[in-house]
């Protein structure tokens, strides 16, 4: 068999180094450029999830966007493969402009606009197509650079390609997120892009560029660079300004953590407010009424041992605090800066009544449903102090198989309560939350506390300030034997917003709204997903 090499359009590249050496240069510019566009990828599903919530539906759109977008890449570079070298080079230059500027200009949008979905889209679709015209360009540079049959272009291309999105992909979590931040990260990955994709064109295809050409890829990769640098330099200021825009003037504390961002405002305890992820989880204005409808009705029995699921803040743990007869309390909550901060901060821990420093208090931090697959206790009272079950991360926590872990922690004749969203607003998420409580075989009792409560805004919405957002709170009290009277202990303390008969109106009103036929949420097939 004869082996006849076909001509390649263009002919060889005239290569100030070897074409092996060459190739291998080609290739490790592969490597960089599909680790950068990965970046671009996980910032935008990452900042997604952050400002819109739901993180499912966000990874989706912006994966199925950008895979539909470099199918049209592939095809519109068909067009520059004559003038490879100076395509690919604009192509990196754009898409590290675009990529490097994204999450700057979606938190721009959110904070100033106060919407990102459509910016969301745009640049999902933008860098998708930008990616998508890479590999044509490289293939059609590798093939001038070493005469390889296209078969092994492809599979040396394609080996790079997937070796820098892996590295990417890990390098993102594990060091621009902790190192950089979302702002800054995305700027320096632009800047690596910009100078490894004009590095290549420049030095190892200079012989196939014309004068102008030349020229304008370097203006074009010192103005990116520019940019991105200016915005670097700039990004404090441009966060401190966004973070005005969306909190307020009263910012006193913003952590970025391993898990979450945490914002204070306000001056004093009576002008406080916590925001989780951009969700307003604490308003002292309003929040003695969440807390005294959560807890109070679950102490309504036996309650010397008492597990607060979540509520790091140890508003829930300063309820329980209130009976003398309490033994001991245990908070498990997933972010250590969040119950730092309750021990520190001296609004937010005035609020608590300074429940850390009480010795039958102990603070643990976990996932809550890992800790409780390893628990051997037992407890009076759960209370669980959950974000809201329509945000992506916190489904697992209003599982059948959740609450199923939780009932091998109660004592025999303990009490669970949890909140489970608005339950007038939202009804089919709150009762799917009581139909998984009964399918792992507790017995409920619904209740729900009518009005509404400015600035208290616990769906997976960020808060806007109007005053409509929350018609009340709907709560599940339950227990492993049967469903728990609705009432307060006789030792339970004076409180500003709850009394025994207005508990017991509350449990008809939420029977007579009950929405039949929910089906239960499990780890398999959450269901807190239909009333965004």
């Amino acid at each position: 068999m004869i082996d006849q090499q076909v001509p390649l359009r263009g002919g060889a590249a005239r290569l100030p180094v070897r074409p092996r050496t060459g190739r291998y240069l080609v290739l490790a510019a592969v490597f960089i450029c599909a680790a950068c566009g990965l970046v671009y990828e996980l910032e935008l599903v990452a900042l997604a999830s952050y400002l819109i919530g739901d993180s499912v539906t966000q990874a989706s759109v912006v994966l199925s966007v950008m895979v539909f977008a470099m199918g049209i890449g592939s095809l519109l570079a068909k067009r520059l493969r004559s003038r490879a070298a100076v395509g690919f080079g604009l192509i990196e230059a754009a898409l590290a402009l675009v990529g490097g500027s994204s999450a700057l200009v979606l938190y721009a949008s959110f904070a100033w606009i106060g919407e990102s979905r459509y910016a969301l889209v745009g640049f999902s679709l933008a860098i998708g197509i930008l990616i998508g015209a890479e590999i044509p360009l490289l293939m059609t540079l590798i093939q001038r650079v070493d005469r390889q049959d296209a078969g092994g272009a492809v599979a040396d291309l394609f080996a790079a390609d997937y070796v820098g999105a892996l590295v990417g992909g890990l390098a993102f979590p594990f060091l621009l997120l902790p190192m950089l931040g979302q702002l800054s990260g995305a700027l320096f990955t632009g800047t690596v892009n910009a100078a490894a994709g004009g590095a290549l064109v420049l030095w190892v295809f200079r012989r196939d560029l014309t004068s102008r050409s030349r020229w304008l890829l370097i203006a074009a990769n010192v103005l990116v660079i520019a940019v991105l640098a200016t915005a670097a330099v700039l990004a404090d200021d441009f966060e401190r300004a966004a973070r005005r825009a969306v909190y307020g003037d009263q910012v006193r504390v913003a952590l970025q953590t391993d898990i979450q961002e945490v914002v204070l405002t306000g001056s004093d305890r009576s002008s406080l407010d916590l925001y989780l992820d951009g969700r307003l989880r604490v308003s002292s204005r309003d929040e003695y009424r969440y807390h005294e409808a959560l807890v109070h009705p679950a102490m309504n029995g036996p309650h010397a041992r008492v597990l607060i699921l979540g509520g790091g803040d140890g508003l829930a743990a300063r309820e329980v605090l209130r009976y003398p007869d309490v033994r001991s309390v245990t908070v498990v909550e997933l972010d250590p800066a969040v119950t730092r901060l309750a021990r520190t901060d001296r609004a937010l821990s005035e609020l608590n009544a300074h429940a850390y420093r009480d010795p039958r208090m102990t603070a643990v931090t976990g996932d809550a449903f890992s800790w409780l697959r390893t628990a051997r206790d037992r407890y009076d009272v759960v209370v669980a102090d959950l974000p809201d079950p329509g945000i992506s991360a916190s489904t697992k926590l209003y599982s059948a198989e959740f609450y199923g872990l939780v009932d091998r922690a109660l004592a025999p004749d303990g009490r669970l309560v949890v909140h489970g969203g608005p339950a007038v607003s939202r009804p089919r998420t709150y009762w799917t939350v009581e139909a998984s409580m009964r399918a792992a075989g507790l017995h409920t009792r619904p209740y729900r506390i009518s009005g509404r409560y400015a600035g208290f805004v616990v769906g997976p919405d960020r808060a806007t300030g109007r005053t409509d957002e929350v018609h009340g709170w709907g709560f599940v009290l339950a227990g492993p034997a049967a469903a728990p009277a609705l009432g307060l202990d006789g030792g339970a303390p004076r409180l500003r917003s709850l009394t025994g008969p207005a508990l017991r109106d509350a449990g008809q009103r939420a029977e007579a709204a009950r929405v039949r036929g929910q089906a239960p949420s499990t780890l398999v097939h959450p269901r807190y997903w239909e009333e965004r």
